[in-house]
C-alpha cells in the first residue's frame, strides 16, 4: 500500500495543482448575462415579476412572524425587562453590519438565483461556495420545519390543547424524539408543510401574493395592538429600576436572542433572477426590511412593558394575553389572527428561497441536475420545491422546535460572516481580478440607461451637423473639451458628472476629470466633515499613518497583504470569542493572564485591520457599496462568530455531521460534475484535437491530391465540370493514403524535426 504512495510513482504535486484548481475555480460572470446561461437545460427560465416592494414584502415577513409574536415576550421576561428595547436596537445595528454587506455582493452579481452562494462562487471560489449553499439549505429546510411545528403549537393553543390530545390518543406517542418520554408525531405539521410546498411550487406570483395578503393582515394587527394598548399602559412599569432589572449583562444577553428576529432578510437576495431591476432593487430592499422590522420590534416591545409588568409577561403568547390581563377578551382573538397570519408568513419566507439555492446549485452541477428542472406551466424549480418541502415536513413530524431553531441559527451565521469576509476580499484586490464584476455592470448600466434615456442621449450626443457624421471619428464624441475619446457609446446629459465615462474607463469613478478632485472625497460627507475637524493636518496625518494616497491602486502584492491578514483576523476573532464566552469567568476575576490574553488579542485585531486598512481600495463604483471598510465587515465578522459560539454543544455536533454529509456529495460528485468542470474537459479535449491535427495532418501536401497548375491550365474550379482534376472520390482516396501514411510517420518519429521535414519534403516533390 505504501508503495503505492511513493512520490516517485504518483505525481503528489500536479495532483494537489489539479485538485486546489478545482476547489478555487470560479464561475465567469458572463455566464450569468441574460440570454447566456440563465435559461435551464430544459429552456425555461424564471419568471422576472417581482418589484422592489416585492422583495421588502418578502425580507419583512420572514423576520417579523416570529420576532414580533414570540421572541419579544421571551426577551423581556428572561433576559432584559423593558431593556427589551435596547436589545432590539443592538440586534438591528448588528443585523444591518451584515445586511451592507449582502446588499454590496448582491450588487456585484445582480440577476442570480442562489443568493450568497452564487456570490461566493463568481468571486471566491467553488468549494467555498459549495459551504455556503449547503448551509442555506440547512437554513432554510429547518426554518420552514420550525415555521411549520411553531404553526401546529398556535392553533393547538387556540383549542385548547384539544389537537394534542387526540393526537396522543389516536395516533400515539413516540420516544427519542427530542421532545421528551411522552411525545406524539406531529402531523398537523407535516400537513401545514406540504400546503405551503404546494403554494409555493404554483408559481412566485402565487406565493409572493399570499405573501402580500397575509402582510397586509399583520400590519393591521400591528396598528391595532398600538391604538389600542394605548389605553392600559402605565409608566410605573419603567419606574426606577424596573427599565434594566438585569442590567447591561442582560440587555446584551438578550440582544443575542434578539438578533436571530431580524435573520430572514438574505430571502431577498435569492430572488435576483425573478427581480425586474435587481440592481437596485436588493439593496434597498434589505436596508427597508430591516428598519421596518425594527420598528415594529421597538414599537411592540414599548407597548408590551408597559402594559404588563416584565416578570408578569406571558412567554408562549405575550400579545395575546397581555389583553386578557387587562379584561379585553376580545383582543385576544384579534391578535391570534395576526399571530397566525405572521407565523405563516414566516413560514412561506423561508420555504419561498430554498428551491432557488438547490436550483442554482443543481444548475451548476454541484447537487444532482434534476432538482433544476423549472417548470414550463409555472416557471418555478418545481423538483426542488417538492424535494425541499418533503425533508421540511419530515422534520417537522420528527424533531422538536427548540432543537429545529438552534439548528437553523449556526447556519445562518456561518454564511453571514463568509459573505463579510467575501465583500472585505474582493474590494482590495487589483482591477484584474475583479474585471469581469465591471464589464458585467458597465453592461446593465448601458442597457438601462438605452431603455429610459435614449431619446435624451441622442439629443446631448448628436453631432453638430449632418456632415459631421460621416467626418470620421471624432476626437470627442460630445464635443466636450480636454476630454479623451470614449467611443460611440460616450454619453454627456447636463454638466458633466462621472456618468459621463462608463464603467470600462481607466478614470471611472476615481477621479471627477472637471474639476481634478477625487471622486470619492467629493462624494463621502464624512470625509468632508473630518477634513474640517481636523484643518490642514488631514493629509499629513494620512502621510504619517501610511494610509493611501489619491492615485494609489491596488496590486497583487497588497491583495495577497489583504487576504493574508483578513484569514489570520478570522482565526485570531475565532479564538477571541472563544476566550470570552468559555473564559468568562476568569476574565471576570480579573485573573492577570486572562486580562493580559484579551487585551493582546485586542491589539492583535487593531492591527490586523489597520494594515488592511493601508492598502489602496479598488477604485471600481457600484451602484451600492459597503461603508466604512475595513471596519464594518470586520465588525459583522466579530458579531457573528460570536453569535455562533453562544450555540450549544450538540447544535455544533449536528452541524459537523451535516457539513460531513456536504463534504461527501461535493467531493463525490458535485466537483466531477459541475459546469466548470465538464467545461474544462471539453476544453481540454478540443486543445488536444487540434493539436493532433496540427501535428498529423498538413492540408497542402500533394498526398490530399492538390498541386499547383502548370502553364496553360487552369485552376481545376475554373473550367467546365468535366475538365476538373479534383473529384470527391479522389479525395477520399486521398484521405485514406494520407491515414496510412501519417501512420506510418508517426511510428519513426525518434527523428529530429529538421531531419523528419526534409524527408517529407523530398517525398512530396519526387517525381513519382
Amino acid at each position: 500500500f505504501f508503495s503505492r504512495l511513493d512520490p516517485r510513482r504518483v505525481p503528489w504535486g500536479a495532483a494537489g495543482h489539479a485538485l486546489r484548481t478545482r476547489v478555487l475555480r470560479t464561475k465567469p460572470v458572463e455566464s450569468m448575462l441574460e440570454g447566456t446561461g440563465t435559461a435551464t437545460a430544459q429552456g425555461t427560465r424564471l419568471a422576472k415579476v417581482l418589484t422592489t416592494l416585492d422583495l421588502i414584502s418578502l425580507g419583512v415577513g420572514s423576520c417579523v412572524g416570529t420576532g414580533m409574536y414570540v421572541v419579544s415576550g421571551l426577551v423581556a421576561k428572561e433576559m432584559a425587562g423593558p431593556g427589551v428595547i435596547v436589545s432590539f436596537i443592538i440586534a438591528a445595528v448588528a443585523s444591518i453590519l451584515s445586511g451592507v454587506c449582502y446588499a454590496e455582493f448582491g450588487v456585484r452579481v445582480p440577476k442570480t438565483t442562489g443568493s450568497a452562494y452564487t456570490y461566493s462562487y463568481v468571486t471566491v471560489g467553488e468549494f467555498v461556495a459549495f459551504f455556503i449553499g449547503w448551509n442555506l439549505i440547512l437554513e432554510y429546510v429547518i426554518g420552514t420545519a420550525a415555521g411549520a411545528s411553531a404553526l401546529s403549537s398556535m392553533f393547538d393553543s387556540l383549542a385548547n390543547h384539544t389537537i394534542s390530545r387526540w393526537m396522543i390518543n389516536s395516533v400515539g406517542t413516540l420516544n427519542g424524539l427530542g421532545k421528551g418520554e411522552e411525545s406524539y408525531p406531529d402531523l398537523l405539521a407535516l400537513v401545514i408543510a406540504v400546503i405551503v410546498t404546494i403554494v409555493v411550487a404554483m408559481g412566485v406570483k402565487n406565493s409572493v401574493g399570499l405573501n402580500n395578503v397575509l402582510n397586509i393582515i399583520n400590519l393591521a394587527v400591528w396598528v391595532f395592538i398600538m391604538i389600542a394598548g394605548l389605553f392600559y399602559v402605565k409608566g410605573d412599569n419603567w419606574s426606577e429600576g424596573q427599565f434594566l432589572p438585569f442590567g447591561w449583562p442582560g440587555v446584551l444577553k438578550g440582544a443575542a436572542t434578539c438578533f436571530y428576529a431580524f435573520i430572514g432578510f438574505d430571502i431577498i437576495a435569492t430572488t435576483g433572477e425573478e427581480a425586474k431591476s435587481p440592481n437596485t432593487s436588493i439593496p434597498y430592499a434589505i436596508t427597508a426590511s430591516l428598519v421596518t422590522c425594527l420598528t415594529a420590534y421597538v414599537s411592540v416591545s414599548i407597548i408590551l412593558t408597559l402594559m404588563v409588568p416584565y416578570d408578569a409577561i406571558d412567554t408562549e403568547s405575550p400579545l395575546m394575553e397581555m389583553f386578557v390581563a387587562h379584561g379585553f377578551y376580545a383582543a385576544k382573538f384579534i391578535v391570534a389572527i395576526g399571530s397566525v397570519a405572521g407565523l405563516t408568513v414566516s413560514l412561506l419566507g423561508s420555504l419561498f428561497p430554498m428551491p432557488r439555492v438547490i436550483y442554482a446549485m443543481a444548475g451548476d452541477g454541484l447537487l444532482f441536475r434534476f432538482l433544476s428542472h423549472v417548470s414550463s406551466y409555472t416557471e418555478t424549480p418545481v423538483v426542488a420545491c417538492i424535494v425541499s418541502g418533503f425533508l421540511a415536513a419530515l422534520l417537522s413530524l420528527l424533531v422538536s422546535l427548540r432543537d429545529l431553531i438552534e439548528m437553523m441559527s449556526i447556519g445562518t451565521l456561518l454564511a453571514y460572516t463568509l459573505v463579510s469576509v467575501c465583500v472585505l476580499l474582493l474590494r482590495y484586490q487589483p482591477e484584474s481580478d475583479i474585471d469581469g464584476f465591471v464589464k458585467f455592470l458597465s453592461e446593465e448600466h448601458t442597457k438601462k440607461k438605452e431603455g429610459i434615456l435614449a431619446d435624451c442621449e441622442k439629443e446631448a450626443c448628436s453631432p453638430g451637423s449632418e456632415g459631421e457624421e460621416f467626418a470620421g471619428p471624432p476626437t470627442n464624441t460630445c464635443g466636450a473639451k480636454n476630454l479623451p475619446s470614449l467611443g460611440d457609446n460616450e454619453m454627456l446629459i447636463g454638466k458633466s458628472d462621472k456618468s459621463t465615462y462608463n464603467v470600462n474607463h481607466p478614470n471611472y469613478g476615481t477621479v471627477d476629470m472637471t474639476s481634478g478632485i477625487e471622486a470619492d472625497e467629493s462624494e463621502n460627507i464624512y470625509l468632508i466633515k473630518l477634513k474640517k475637524l481636523i484643518g490642514p493636518r488631514y493629509y499629513t496625518m494620512r502621510i504619517h499613518l501610511g494610509l493611501p494616497g489619491k492615485m494609489d491602486r491596488p496590486t497583487a502584492a497588497t491583495g495577497h497583504t489583504v487576504t493574508t491578514c483578513v484569514l489570520l483576523l478570522f482565526v485570531l476573532m475565532f479564538i477571541f470569542c472563544s476566550f470570552i464566552i468559555f473564559g468568562a469567568d476568569y476574565i471576570y476575576e480579573q485573573s492577570w493572564w486572562a486580562v493580559l490574553l484579551v487585551v493582546l488579542m485586542i491589539l492583535l485585531i487593531v492591527v490586523l485591520v489597520f494594515v488592511i486598512l493601508q492598502q489602496p481600495e479598488n477604485p471600481k463604483k457600484l451602484p451600492y457599496m459597503a461603508p466604512c471598510l475595513p471596519f464594518v465587515p470586520a465588525f459583522a465578522m466579530l458579531v457573528n462568530i460570536y453569535l455562533m459560539l453562544k450555540l450549544s454543544t450538540v447544535t455544533w455536533i449536528r452541524f459537523a455531521v451535516w457539513c460531513f454529509v456536504g463534504l461527501l456529495i461535493y467531493f463525490g460528485y458535485g466537483m466531477w460534475n459541475s459546469t466548470l468542470e465538464i467545461s474544462a474537459r471539453e476544453e481540454a479535449l478540443h486543445q488536444s484535437t487540434y493539436q493532433r491535427y496540427d501535428v498529423d495532418v498538413d492540408p497542402f501536401s500533394v498526398d490530399d491530391g492538390f498541386s499547383y497548375a502548370t502553364e496553360g491550365e487552369g485552376y481545376p474550379g475554373w473550367g467546365p465540370s468535366e475538365d476538373k482534376g479534383f473529384s470527391y472520390q479522389q479525395m477520399a482516396g486521398a484521405k485514406e493514403s494520407h491515414r496510412t501514411s501519417s501512420r506510418s510517420k508517426s511510428k519513426g518519429r525518434h527523428k529530429p524535426p529538421s531531419e523528419a521535414l526534409i524527408a517529407n519534403d523530398e517525398l512530396d516533390y519526387s517525381p513519382e
